[in-house]
């Protein structure tokens, strides 16, 4: 298994959330994404506009999500 990235550009992070169902809603100092799932509710994230996102914050990130380590090191590490 992959190690878990430190410091991620944010862009990467956005191509990996899309990738698993998510879309920017807005973009400021923080940017808000949602997610419907297929109940038919949303999952709303937000996650700071920065340039590199640390791996804490990602892994915080991730929690709110409801995304697994694993689930999201497999996107990431296709793109």
């Amino acid at each position: 298994m992959t190690k878990f990235p430190r410091d991620v550009p944010i862009a990467k992070v956005l191509k990996s959330l899309e990738a698993l169902g998510f879309e920017v809603i807005r973009e400021g100092n923080h940017i808000s994404m949602s997610r419907i799932n297929l109940d038919g509710s949303r999952t709303p994230l937000t996650l700071p506009n920065h340039k590199e996102i640390k791996s804490s914050t990602l892994l915080l990130i991730l929690r709110q999500a409801g995304i697994t380590r694993d689930e999201f090191l497999e996107i990431f590490d296709e793109l």
